[in-house]
């Protein structure tokens, strides 16, 4: 395992950013009646969270002590 357990920019900013599109994502489905365009929209950002994590990780975000 990594000494930083995850504890980076890089770690912290993707999570932040695919709970967002969680929470839209829940939502649309939560709404009467559903809005589907609501849930995909929050699934395009849940996966733009894995790409977010990766820029930031070839950018060095995702080393210990940064």
């Amino acid at each position: 395992m990594a000494d930083n357990h995850g504890n980076t920019p890089a770690a912290w900013t993707a999570v932040l950013v695919s709970l967002v599109g969680f929470v839209l994502g829940a939502i649309g489905m939560s709404l009467s009646p559903l809005s589907w365009p609501l849930f995909w929209v929050g699934s395009v950002v849940v996966v733009a969270g894995g790409v977010v994590f990766l820029v930031m990780a070839k950018m060095g975000f995702h080393e210990a002590g940064h």
